[in-house]
């Protein structure tokens, strides 16, 4: 069990260090496209400021209007 305390598990210590940092540092590598946050769509932002949040959410407690061209609906 000393073997293990000793060598072994600061081995696997240390192996899981070296991959974390090569993985964090791999960043540099990207093309900067990547790196970048993604872009957020205007057109959602359009269509939340159409619809209140009142309307959007009544949607949750009311439920989807049945259409007849569902189906199920017929």
């Amino acid at each position: 069990m000393a073997i293990f305390r000793q060598y072994i598990a600061p081995f696997f210590i240390l192996l899981v260090f070296l991959f974390t940092l090569m993985v964090v540092s791999a960043r540099i590598w990207l093309p900067s496209d990547m790196i970048a946050p993604a872009p957020v769509d205007e057109e959602i932002m359009e269509e939340q400021a159409l619809f209140p949040a009142s309307e959007r959410l009544s949607v949750l407690i009311k439920g989807l209007p049945d259409f007849p061209g569902m189906a199920g609906n017929s």
